[in-house]
């Protein structure tokens, strides 16, 4: 059993790590089983996801003794997946964002799985909005919605009391968001609210704000086409917002170029009393970023404009095409197991749960359901002995995330003008004469030319 590096756990005898993971060859090993390498967490995650893993790890190759599970380090970033796909150095089972999946799979570069899926049994118990982001024209299915999310506003509830804010009453208006960014960054020198900027996460959260505001930034067409509506009042809102909380207020700190990776560690390290990101994310601060559980907080994005609502996103569970049909096999049989079957079969969450509850890591982390919402719930009373995120602190999303609307992230060259975007809120942060209504405009006119490049 090969793991991404060196673990130990009550049950397990400490794993040697292999001395070059990317090197392991597709087929079978000196033992003779088959090597399946399938991606695990990003770089840096603590020692404890990997303990909860490599049970999870070792109870499948049980089970599957010809399988030998090779785990590797995985971080989808959008500006280097591409040249990684072409590479062929992604594990043979990688994940990918839902706004990747309708270009990959149209590229030929996912495997077709709706025989394997059909097979399970649970094609009709998916979400269809969910599932249709997988499926080709003709209803065939590439890959398994692992996961969903929907925005939320995470905050730190040692700097709200370190400012004189009830962290019991996060803000419920941009308003408020802004106000309560200015105390805190007043209060305490810290960041009172900051903003994902590059690798494609700074067009992300500006999309996510638009939708908040009441825009849209894309039209789908109906016939393969898109339609870019970036220069929208709700899109100029939100920029407006940034500049304000960044020129006039003085509350976003000094740091302008983050992306996810960077925002969660600012974040984990209590240097950000607010930003913006999927409701998932806790996990993640958790495993990788220290974050002390009594300092989160979180609540549902506020609403404004004529339209507002909330974007969601996730990503999917994938399997290259370039692999032969016993290791895509394999490759199925673990994505059921790791990832599926938590979601469908009590017993399998209850061992999950346990798995990571015993690992110190995240049970219970607000998602979105990738099937439905009956199904979400159930699940969430098999792990209930188990949970162990601060759901208390969480109340608002709870409470307000069903009521508001929710959004998916254009379909059309998604990641192309998250790109584009990132340039958008770079500029109105590090200029605070920038022109936001002409800045948008030109970046709906390139978009369009992005679009129509096809």
């Amino acid at each position: 059993m090969k793991s991404p590096r060196k673990v130990a756990t009550a049950s397990l005898v400490a794993i040697a790590m292999v001395a070059s993971l990317a090197a392991c060859s597709q087929g079978s090993g000196s033992d003779g089983k088959l090597e399946l390498r399938v991606a695990t967490f990003p770089p840096g995650t603590d020692a404890a996801a990997y303990d909860a893993f490599a049970v999870q790890e070792a109870a499948f190759e049980k089970a599957n003794p010809n399988i030998d599970v090779i785990g590797e380090e995985y971080e989808w970033i959008g500006t280097t997946f591409a040249a990684q796909l072409a590479g062929g150095s992604l594990p043979d089972v990688f994940t990918v964002p839902f706004t990747d999946a309708k270009t990959l799979l149209e590229n030929g570069q996912l495997a077709d799985v709706t025989a394997e899926v059909n097979q399970l049994g649970y094609a009709d118990k998916f979400n269809p909005v969910i599932l249709d982001g997988v499926q080709d024209s003709d209803g065939n299915i590439f890959g398994f919605p692992r996961q969903a999310y929907a925005m939320g506003l995470h905050y730190n509830r040692a700097l709200f009391e370190a400012a004189g804010l009830d962290p019991n009453q996060p803000p419920t208006t941009w308003d408020e968001v802004r106000e309560y960014a200015k105390q805190i960054a007043d209060k305490t020198g810290k960041a009172g609210f900051a903003t994902m900027t590059f690798n494609n996460t700074g067009g992300w959260q500006l999309t996510a704000q638009t939708v908040a505001h009441g825009g849209r930034t894309q039209i789908d067409n109906g016939d393969g086409t898109y339609t870019s509506t970036i220069n929208n009042p709700g899109t100029i809102a939100a920029l407006q917002f940034y500049h304000d909380l960044r020129w006039e207020d003085n509350s976003m700190g000094s740091n302008f170029l983050l992306d996810w990776s960077a925002i969660n560690q600012e974040f984990g390290a209590g240097n950000i009393g607010m930003y913006t990101s999927g409701s998932d994310v806790y996990t993640s601060l958790v495993r990788s970023n220290e974050q002390n559980p009594d300092d989160y907080g979180l609540t549902v994005l506020p609403q404004d404009g004529d339209d507002p609502g909330t974007l969601g996103g996730g990503d999917i569970a994938v399997v290259s095409p370039k692999i032969d049909a016993d290791t895509k096999a394999a490759a199925v049989k673990w994505i059921d197991y790791y990832y599926m079957q938590k979601l469908l079969d009590k017993d399998a969450a209850i061992v999950d749960a346990k798995a990571l509850a015993a690992s110190d890591q995240a049970v219970g982390t607000p998602v979105l359901p990738v099937l439905s919402q009956e199904q979400y719930e159930e699940s969430l009373t098999w792990i209930e002995p188990y949970v162990n995120v601060p759901v208390d602190q969480m109340q608002g999303f709870f409470d307000g995330i069903f009521e508001q609307k929710p959004v998916g992230e254009a379909k059309g060259k998604t990641q192309e003008i998250y790109a584009l975007l990132d340039t958008v809120i770079q500029a109105v942060l590090t200029d605070e004469n920038a022109d936001i209504k002409a800045l948008v405009k030109q970046a709906d006119k390139d978009a369009q030319a992005i679009l129509n490049a096809g």
